[in-house]
């Protein structure tokens, strides 16, 4: 199984015509982001991509945005979702992430919607992940572990630190069996949160240590799982992005870090990582 590696654009100013040359030679095979809701400009987004052979996944958030439009109905969801699964064919994904529903639904909507929702991504031939995010329908692991009872063929895509913020622990306890969500994990976003925070200043920082190897140890569950699977590929994009997450210092307002080192540490940490997991797997076979 090989491991590839994707690049959010979540933060990043530079034009991806700019951007998109260097990203091979760090490792990266592609990127995950929104997409224009212009065709010309969709089209051409995705001409640059594949004159630099990288690949690419969408990104739709049907409630509009992060934190979605609270006087919004499931129906007004599933539109805007059946609308963008439309334009993201213009460029080829892998597959689409999805950020879905309202945190503020009754478990009986949310069924339903998730189920609707899974008949789009049928209907437009679209593979759709759905992403763990706070204010979206899965910011919780009990109410996502309710939902997989009642539609065991959802997909996820596992960013495992705002569970960790929403619970305001690390799930590693004994009662924290996250294994019917890890088995149906299709993706990994790798942004290490901690109890207070959904992002660490900065993974490599020595107090933040029993974050990273919790997050990692989630990882691996996943990994397992596909190797299980028989995936030949598996994806993970770095996740580390701005918009509150990124640390600043007070009055100066000046970040703790640079956005981009983050990224490029966790992709390099990351394809270590998973390359000492592999030789671990084949080692116990």
């Amino acid at each position: 199984m090989k491991l590839e590696i994707f690049r959010t654009l979540w933060g990043v100013q530079t034009p991806i015509e700019c951007l998109a040359g260097g990203l091979k030679a760090k490792g990266f095979c592609g990127v995950e982001s929104r997409f224009s809701e212009e065709k010309h400009e969709r089209l051409h987004f995705r001409r640059v991509l594949e004159d630099e052979g990288l690949s690419f996944i969408g990104i739709i958030f049907t409630g509009s945005d992060v934190i979605p439009d609270q006087s919004e109905t499931s129906a007004q969801h599933l539109e805007r979702l059946a609308r963008k699964l439309r334009d993201a064919h213009d460029l080829a994904p892998r597959f689409i992430n999805v950020l879905p529903g309202n945190d503020r639904w009754s478990l009986t909507e949310q069924v339903d919607f998730f189920g609707k929702a899974q008949a789009l991504a049928k209907d437009h031939n679209m593979l759709c992940s759905f992403e763990t995010h706070r204010a979206s329908s899965l910011y919780s692991p009990w109410v996502t572990m309710d939902l997989i009872r009642q539609l065991p063929d959802l997909q996820f895509t596992t960013d495992i630190s705002h569970w960790v913020l929403v619970c305001e622990r690390l799930l590693n306890s004994e009662q924290d069996d996250l294994s019917p969500f890890l088995e149906r994990v299709h993706h990994i976003q790798a942004r290490v949160g901690y109890d207070q925070g959904p992002q660490v200043p900065h993974p490599a920082a020595p107090e933040y240590a029993e974050s990273l190897a919790f997050h990692q140890g989630i990882w691996e569950s996943v990994w397992r799982q596909h190797l299980k699977k028989g995936y030949e590929q598996t994806t993970l994009t770095t996740e580390f992005g701005a918009d509150g997450y990124l640390h600043h210092l007070p009055f100066t307002n000046v970040p703790v870090a640079d956005l981009a080192s983050l990224n490029d540490w966790m992709a390099l940490t990351e394809r270590q990582h998973f390359q000492e997991f592999l030789a671990h797997m084949y080692a116990t076979q």
